[in-house]
């Protein structure tokens, strides 16, 4: 709104000195300025430097110019402003003066409950009877606040339900202290609870710094060999626990371009989810191919799968397709957004493919690097150019 201010303030200098000659040419034959339904000179110019939507209404509501931005957003149509809201402001404007501000809506599409939040701003235009119209595009503004409140409330509720679980365990240890094998049993819960606390809170300082603008470090280059292993060790113990095999093909020889230990988060990520939505006895698989432009690393288990409502959304934060399975399992619902956000710092992506009852497929996609090795031939080979 202060832009918008800016913006108003400029084009109203400008209308001054217009309405300044004009009531000086004019003073022997009328004591007010008279009306005129033309651009003062200057002003068309900087309307049409303008971003955001931009109309001048001449005294009798008819629009004089219009920026292209306010007719593609449906706020003028032919030499109408269509926006009711507005018309009303424009008139009360003009009749005493005032410079006013609001906030309107304005439907985007024919049908369904899309539309565009505009900060408007109405002023005069010196004493010409020309009107102002000011529209900026807040949509943007108001969608990144509603995520912002979101996560305040996600990670409200997920901080507060073990730290809740904590001070209740803490109670019933203190009034069962004359009972060593209750003790010992509301202990274990305590360190459970504790640990999926530590794991929320790891998994926002990782998400915050892959998101913020502090850049990557240098990167260099990664065995994906490497990668995977230490993924599959680090759910190993988990897997074993449920007697799911973990398996690894075509890793070999490979490597990307990248940060390792980034890298090795994203692989670990996938292979703990493939681990814990799995049922016993069941495999998890990683495997690695090359194609002509990217290296493709994928994580397939056989487990619940995921419903096709939900593929659109399980790279967002806090999101869970089975909430009440996920607490179950120790889940803080970002590892997916961590993912997504590791991928996009190395410029590649990650998709997803999933079939309820069948399992799911995640496949890591990433640029491959640049190299200057040939062949005998000349040509480098897929296997070369990934190396």
């Amino acid at each position: 709104m202060a832009a918008i201010a800016g913006i108003v303030g400029l084009v109203i200098g400008l209308a001054a000195g217009l309405a300044f000659r004009i009531s000086e040419s004019g003073r022997s034959r009328a004591p007010e300025p008279p009306l005129t339904s033309e651009l003062p000179p200057g002003i068309a110019e900087v309307l049409a430097a303008l971003p955001s939507s931009a109309v001048v209404l001449d005294p009798a509501d008819r629009v004089l110019r219009a920026s292209s931005a306010a007719r593609a957003f449906g706020i003028v149509r032919g030499e109408e402003l269509v926006i009711g809201d507005l018309l009303a402001l424009a008139r009360r404007v003009r009749r005493d003066g005032v410079i006013r501000e609001t906030e309107i809506e304005v439907a985007v599409r024919k049908f369904g409950p899309d539309a565009t939040s505009f900060a408007v701003r109405v002023a005069p235009l010196g004493g010409t009877g020309l009107v102002l119209v000011l529209a900026e595009d807040q949509t943007e503004r108001r969608r990144v606040e509603a995520v912002r409140r979101d996560f305040v409330a996600n990670i409200s509720h997920e901080l507060k339900t073990p730290v809740g679980a904590l001070s209740l365990l803490a109670e019933t240890v203190a009034d069962a202290s004359d009972d060593p094998e209750a003790v010992r049993r509301f202990t274990g819960r305590m360190q459970q609870e504790a640990a999926r606390l530590t794991s929320v809170i790891q998994d926002l300082i990782t998400l915050s710094r892959i998101q913020g603008a502090e850049p990557m470090t240098e990167p260099g280059k990664v065995e994906v060999a490497t990668v995977v292993e230490e993924a599959l060790d680090a759910v190993r113990m988990a897997a074993d626990a449920k007697e799911i095999e973990l398996v690894s093909s075509g890793t070999d020889d490979i490597t990307v371009m990248g940060d390792e230990g980034l890298l090795v988060t994203a692989m670990r990520n996938l292979v703990a989810n493939a681990v814990a939505y799995s049922p016993e006895r069941t495999r998890v698989s990683v495997s690695a191919d090359v194609t002509e432009k990217a290296v493709e690393i994928s994580v397939a288990d056989q487990g619940i799968g995921i419903p096709p409502q939900d593929l659109e959304r399980i790279f967002e934060r806090f999101y869970r397709v089975d909430a009440a399975r996920s607490r179950a399992t120790g889940g803080t619902g970002l590892g997916l957004a961590i993912v997504k956000h590791i991928m996009t710092h190395h410029r590649g992506e990650v998709t997803v493919w999933s079939k309820e009852g069948s399992g799911s497929t995640f496949t890591l996609r990433l640029p491959r690097p640049q190299t200057r090795e040939r062949t005998g031939s000349g040509e480098p080979t897929y296997r070369e150019a990934a190396q």
